[in-house]
This record gives structure tokens, sequence and C-alpha cells, in this order.
């Protein structure tokens, strides 16, 4: 028979063992989820830490071909600035030559040729050469009627050209009109002026002057191309000084 206080000992050596079981098992689980915890977290980590770094080194990359490609962008649109202002340039010196007749130009226009009235002969009339009051009169009606570019017998004029009588003879930048016919080729803006400019020289005031002279005036259809050429001698600027330029400025 067991007594009293021997039963007493009894459960509370059992108890203290199941406590200090149970503390033990609890620390053992408790030291096992700690070792095991930042294995897993590490690993992890690590890995992802490797595809940001991937990712990082991809964006730099990336990045660079950008700043390279920009960079040569600000290259190419700088050189292109440069030839575009060379171009525009030699675009404007070539207007300039062409705008004051020292380059060859093909354009539409007319070409009225001057010859004699044969009709005119053969009553026995003498003819006299054609005066410079003449021609003059006919480039004044050319000009007031769209003529853009004019040249007598090859020779281009241009807005200094002079055209006089030296000597009985007629002269346009000291070359001689001696000879007939004297052809007139004349350019204009587009077709459809050169057809207006070939029915006002049919009834012009000059073509009747140079009946009147005993000249006739021809004009071809109006046409699509005519070459003019450029004008022969160089320009000489005369009273032109350089400007001074403000200090400073």
């Amino acid at each position: 028979m067991v007594k009293q206080g021997e039963f007493d000992l009894k459960g509370k050596n059992y108890i203290s063992m199941s406590v200090i079981t149970l503390t033990i098992g609890v620390m053992l689980a408790i030291q096992y989820q700690t070792v095991k915890e930042p294995v897993v977290r590490d690993t992890r980590d690590t890995f992802e830490l490797r595809e940001d770094l991937v990712k990082e080194k991809e964006r730099y990359l990336s990045l660079s071909r950008e700043i390279d490609s920009n960079e040569e962008k600000i290259e190419q649109y700088e050189t292109e600035r440069v030839q575009s202002k060379e171009y525009v340039l030699r675009e404007t010196l070539h207007e300039l030559k062409a705008e004051a007749g020292l380059t060859e130009i093909q354009t539409p226009g007319i070409i009225i040729q001057i010859d004699y009235a044969n009709e005119q002969l053969l009553l026995g009339q003498t003819v006299n050469p054609v005066s410079a009051y003449l021609i003059q009169g006919l480039i004044n009606e050319l000009n007031q009627y769209g003529a853009k570019h004019i040249a007598l017998n090859e020779n281009r004029l241009i807005n200094t050209s002079v055209i006089r009588e030296i000597n009985g003879e007629t002269k346009v930048d000291g070359y001689s009109l001696d000879g007939i016919p004297i052809t007139i080729k004349v350019g204009v803006e587009d077709i459809k002026t050169a057809e207006e400019l070939y029915n006002r020289i049919q009834i012009s005031k000059s073509s009747e002057e140079f009946f009147v002279e005993n000249y006739r005036l021809s004009t071809s259809a109006p046409l699509s191309k005519v070459t003019i050429p450029a004008y022969k001698d160089s320009i000489r600027i005369r009273n032109m000084e350089i400007a001074e330029t403000e200090k400073g400025g």
C-alpha cells in the first residue's frame, strides 16, 4: 500500500520531469528553427541579389548604349547643321549669280529675230543699220511684258549693260550689232508668261517701228526651254567702300 506522502513525492517528480522535458523540447525547437531559418533566408536573398545585379548590369549597358547613341546623334546634328549652312550659302551664292546674269540659265521663253523686211528692199529703199534707239525700245517692252533674262547675239544683258551708238554703229556692252539677222533670246518665269509675251510682241509698238525702218521682227512659238548664256565680262564695282563697324559692336 502506497502512503500518501510517497504519492505526493512521485507526483511532484513526474510534473518536474514533464516540465523539464517540455522545456528542453521547446528549446530544441527554437534552436532548430533559429538555425534553419537563416540558411533559407540567406539563400533566397543571395539569389535575388544576383538577379538584381544582372538586371542592374543590363540597365547599365542599356543606358550606356543610349548615351552613345545620343552622342552620335548630337555629333550628326552638328555636322548636318554646319553642312546645311554651307549648302545654304552655296545656294544663295548660286541664286545671286543667276540673278546677276553670271551663270547660264535654261528657262521658258521665246526667240526673236531681227531681219530685213524683204518687201521693202524690193522697192529699192536703203536700209540703215539697226539703231540703238530701236534696240532699247524693244528691250524696254520685253521687260515690261515679263522678260527675266535677255541675250543679244549670245551677249547677256545685265542691269549695268549699255546699249549705245558709237560712230554710227550700235554696240551692246562694247560688242557690235553689225550683222543681220540679230537674234534675241528672252527667258521668262513660266510657259504661260512666254505665251503672253509672244502675243504681245505681235502687236507691239516696237514691231511697227522696226517695220518703218525696213526691218521685221520674227518671233518663235513659246518654248519650254531657252538657253540664255552667262554674262561674258567681269562686273566692275565702282564708288564702293568697305563699311567700318563701330568699336565694341
